[in-house]
C-alpha cells in the first residue's frame, strides 16, 4: 500500500512520512479547530444542526488546517498541488497549463 502511494505521488519514504503525518495531524487539528467554532457559535453536536454546522466547518477548515501544518513540515508546495487536484475534480475543470 505505502508503495503505490510513493509510486502515485512519486515521493520517497521519508516525504511519504512526512505527508502521512500532514494529514493526520491536520486532521486533528480541524476536529479540534471544528468543535472549539461550534462551543464558540453556542451549537450543540448532539443535535442535528450541530452536526451539519459542525461537518461544515470541517469540511471549510480541513484544507486550511492541512496546508497550516504543511509548512513546517516542508510538505507545502505537496499539499498546495494535491488541494488544487482535489479542487481540479470537485469542480471538473481542467488543470490550464
Amino acid at each position: 500500500m505505502f508503495e503505490k502511494l510513493k509510486q502515485r505521488w512519486g515521493v520517497g519514504g521519508w516525504q511519504l512520512i512526512l505527508i502521512i503525518l500532514t494529514f493526520a495531524t491536520g486532521g486533528s487539528a480541524c476536529a479540534a479547530a471544528g468543535k472549539w467554532l461550534l462551543s464558540l457559535l453556542g451549537a450543540e453536536k448532539g443535535t442535528l444542526g450541530g452536526w451539519l454546522l459542525y461537518l461544515l466547518l470541517v469540511t471549510l477548515l480541513w484544507p486550511v488546517c492541512v496546508l497550516l501544518i504543511s509548512i513546517p513540515l516542508g510538505q507545502f508546495r505537496f499539499f498546495k498541488n494535491y488541494l488544487q487536484r482535489v479542487w481540479l475534480k470537485i469542480t471538473g475543470k481542467q488543470k490550464s497549463e
